[in-house]
């Protein structure tokens, strides 16, 4: 049995965002004129695949926008709650897989 040795960068570990997250800096940054519809959301974000979990399964914008129950957008924040039940759904599915199990148990 091995161990890994101690780190002696005494920085913070590095955090991964997923999911709203991983998706609310690229909405701040985006021109993004509200009410927005989906077509607009997608091309002002680039369709861009945001991460759902640590593993790195990722989705795009677009098909998480498909699965939304709505298409338009008056705020920000409106379209961040509609996407985050969305996105963790994504990543109970990508959890379940057998992918998903094996990146699990890698430690990296």
């Amino acid at each position: 049995m091995a161990a890994r040795p101690p780190q002696n960068d005494m920085s913070e570990p590095d955090t991964i965002e997923f999911g709203i997250a991983a998706l609310a800096d690229d909405v701040d940054t985006a021109d993004i004129d509200y009410p927005a519809d989906t077509r607009t959301i997608v091309q002002a974000l680039d369709d861009v695949d945001v991460p759902v979990d640590a593993a790195g399964n990722t989705v795009k914008i677009s098909e998480a926008l498909e699965v939304a129950s709505k298409d338009r957008f008056e705020s920000r924040r409106e379209l961040l709650d509609t996407l985050h039940p969305i996105f963790e759904e994504y990543r109970a599915k990508a959890s379940k897989s057998l992918m998903g199990r094996l990146r699990a148990l890698v430690p990296f």
